[in-house]
């Protein structure tokens, strides 16, 4: 993968997310306990052997900024190897970065001095683990301009992505950005072929489509116009993404043996996180037996930056009292201390400590919040720095809760930082 740039656009403002965004960008939003959004597109890049990254941000960048230098100072120049984080620097105009399209178009000087063979258009907001390896093979086999990634998404909701139209040998056709209907994919008319944000170009292409109009993003203004000019693939994510791992098997004996799982599940998981329900969504996919997202595995490890805090714990376990310091089917990070109190099936960032005799169900409790005494807590999002009072209930009373809290169309009450000081 020595001939290719990955681009990650990182600017958006994630205003669906709101308030998690109203002090950071979308891919800085925490994910998961202890990584960010970003940290997941990233570990595919490393994990897929790309080792030339540019990081375009723009919106409310510093946390995302901070955490990048923290835990991705990984790179070494002298090897050819390194993550750039480029801002808006009005190169080429008096505008700041107009649309993913145009941020790639001011940072060409970067692109042109390097001359690969392939630029990937990543997103940093989205929740998947993809082997860009067979992305890039799937492209030259089919001596493609541009190859776009697509997941397969119910006809019913064509309106919610940029819906992609091919024929029987993937040759794309069409490109509608949030149609109100569209062709189905080959083969089962339930489904349409959505992008998944991610693209391949030859890089000459891309140079030249740039600099040829002054059109600001890729979905609604680039893509639809290279049809008639341009060869364009769609990449079925879900058949062509094969990520192979490590598993432990029990043989006949009991023993315990390490095989090859010729497939990992979650090789064909994808979620936008764009709106709240979606992050809690993928979230809650994290927990369980056997979760939908599996942080886990050792072939496609997830790298992030670390804080230095003490393992987690639980303690107290009092019947007299009916208190019990106890986590289930749950992401449980450092620092955090389950003190008397339950969780279950929810996701605790860094430093959570939840107090004797209080519930927390189906939630995602972000770092440096204290759960008070006695509180009933269901599925919520609370954001950092929050000291809940005792005996407050959350989630039980959409009225009540809307008269102090953002709430989903689902349902999912949120809490925004600092709201509980």
């Amino acid at each position: 993968m020595r001939d290719v740039i990955a681009l990650v656009m990182a600017g958006g403002k994630g205003e669906r997310l709101y308030p998690l965004t109203l002090d950071r960008s979308k891919p800085a939003v925490p994910f998961g306990g202890i990584y960010r959004i970003i940290d997941i597109t990233l570990s595919n890049c490393i994990n897929s052997n790309i080792y030339k990254i540019i990081i375009l941000p723009q919106y409310k960048a510093q946390s995302l900024v901070e955490h990048l230098e923290a835990g991705w100072n990984i790179f070494n120049y002298a090897l050819g190897h390194y993550m750039k984080i480029v801002h808006p620097q009005m190169r080429v105009g008096e505008d700041w970065y107009r649309g993913t399209a145009d941020s790639v178009r001011q940072n060409l000087y970067l692109i042109e001095r390097e001359a690969p063979e392939h630029l990937l258009i990543l997103s940093g907001d989205h929740v998947y683990k993809m082997d860009y390896t067979h992305f890039k093979t799937y492209h030259e086999e089919r001596s493609a301009d541009i190859t776009i990634a697509v997941i397969e998404a119910p006809v019913s909701e064509v309106h919610r992505f940029g819906i992609v139209e091919v024929a029987e040998d993937y040759r794309i056709t069409g490109f509608k950005e949030k149609p109100a209907s569209a062709k189905p994919m080959p083969g089962d008319s339930r489904y349409v072929l959505a992008s998944m944000g991610v693209y391949i170009f030859k890089a000459q292409v891309l140079i030249d489509l740039l600099k040829s109009t002054d059109k600001d993003d890729f979905g609604r203004d680039i893509i639809p116009t290279t049809l008639e000019r341009y060869s364009l693939y769609a990449f079925p994510y879900k058949k062509e993404n094969r990520i192979k791992d490590f598993v432990y098997t029990i043989t006949e004996d009991g023993s315990r043996v390490r095989v090859l799982d010729p497939c990992i599940r979650d090789s064909c998981y994808w979620r936008d996180v764009g709106d709240l329900d979606a992050y809690w969504n993928a979230n809650m996919d994290l927990t369980g037996v056997d979760p939908n997202f599996n942080l886990y595995g050792s072939k496609w490890p997830l790298r992030t930056f670390q804080m230095q805090y003490p393992p987690a714990k639980t303690i107290f376990r009092d019947t007299a009292s009916d208190r019990t310091g106890m986590a289930l089917d749950s992401i449980v990070s450092h620092g955090s201390i389950i003190s008397g109190g339950i969780v279950k099936n929810s996701v605790l960032s860094y430093n959570v400590i939840v107090r004797s005799w209080s519930e927390v169900r189906e939630s995602v409790i972000m770092s440096d919040v204290e759960i008070g005494r006695r509180c009933k807590i269901m599925k919520a999002i609370i954001d950092k720095a929050n000291h809940v009072p005792p005996h407050t209930k959350i989630g039980y009373d959409p009225e009540e809760d809307r008269k102090r809290f953002t709430v989903t169309p689902r349902g999912i009450v949120v809490v925004a930082k600092g709201t509980f000081e």
